[in-house]
């Protein structure tokens, strides 16, 4: 099989669009195909842009015809806990929704909620798709997750899903629920590994939030210390230590098949992170392009076959 991984789309339609037309797919019987190739999806359908089910719309006939696979990303896992109520408060979602963290996730999700909030058989017809979406792929070629090959949190995980490696009604709140071992394992998985920074280091985010933790660069064996492992911006890298990070930190990911990833808000040219592991979101939910990842059997990833929507 030949395989076009592509990034978080974050409801932009018109660049996904664009992007598969590059790529070559074309309509045929209710779904954009390809005649040789198999379209994989990172997750993040949803939240930010301006066409949130005209996204969904495109994603799912494809994954439904078969012209291509997906996985869950943190927003549809996100989007799940929000729609699902808390069984231990009856006036509470798994997702919190009430005070000053209520009103943050509400503003995360406004995009969504703004075209499904008022159809209610289609807001949980999309949420029962949501669950459908496997939390990562181990195919014979390769291999697909939202954020990070976290090996242990895998097997973690594994015994407490449905076949397929699909979410049930008890993990998911288990893993909405902060201190457990599936709410750290879906957090890894999900949104990558973070590390505490060093007293008197924080960073604002994509969103201007102030950060204390930093996501590290798990797929860089070399990266052993704050200083070479964390995600931060420039003037925060100056400010880190050549100290190691946490030993749990670092993460022994197989390397026998390439490993596809999204959710790291990358800019510039696109490049290959390793020579076997390739994000492939180039922040398309802000103003970057929706990028894929166009892999034909190679074993060693190669920046060349990035292909943009623009």
């Amino acid at each position: 099989m030949h395989y076009d991984i592509i990034g978080d789309i974050h409801g932009q339609a018109r660049k996904l669009e664009a992007l598969l037309t590059r790529l070559g797919y074309i309509e045929r019987d209710g779904a954009l195909r390809h005649p040789e190739r198999t379209a994989i999806f990172v997750g993040d359908f949803i939240d930010r842009g301006p066409h949130q089910l005209e996204t969904i719309d495109i994603v799912r006939s494809m994954v439904e015809t078969g012209s291509a696979l997906a996985v869950m990303g943190n927003h549809e896992f996100n989007a799940i806990a929000w729609y699902l109520r808390d069984p231990d408060q009856s006036d509470e979602y798994l997702r919190p929704r009430k005070g000053e963290i209520g009103e943050k996730n509400r503003h995360q999700h406004a995009a969504f909620l703004a075209e499904v909030e008022h159809k209610p058989r289609l807001h949980a017809e999309i949420i029962e798709w949501f669950f459908s979406l496997p939390l990562w792929l181990d195919l014979s070629e390769l291999r697909v997750i939202h954020a990070c090959w976290h090996p242990e949190f895998m097997s973690t995980l594994e015994p407490q899903l449905k076949p397929g490696r699909l979410l049930n009604d008890v993990t998911i709140i288990s893993a909405s629920r902060k201190g457990t071992e599936q709410y750290r394992s879906v957090e890894g998985l999900l949104k990558g590994v973070e590390v505490r920074l060093p007293s008197g280091c924080a960073f604002h985010d994509k969103s201007g939030v102030t950060r204390h933790e930093a996501r590290i660069r798990w797929w860089d064996r070399t990266a052993t210390t704050y200083h070479q492992a964390a995600l931060v911006p420039p003037q925060t890298r100056k400010q880190l230590p050549d100290s190691d990070i946490p030993a749990e930190a670092r993460i022994d990911y197989p390397t026998e098949k390439p490993i596809f990833v999204g959710h790291y808000w990358m800019t510039g040219k696109p490049e290959v992170l390793s020579p076997n592991v390739a994000c492939v979101d180039y922040s398309a939910g802000k103003d970057g392009p929706l990028v894929a990842y166009r892999w034909s059997g190679e074993s060693v990833l190669s920046s060349e076959n990035f292909v943009l929507s623009s």
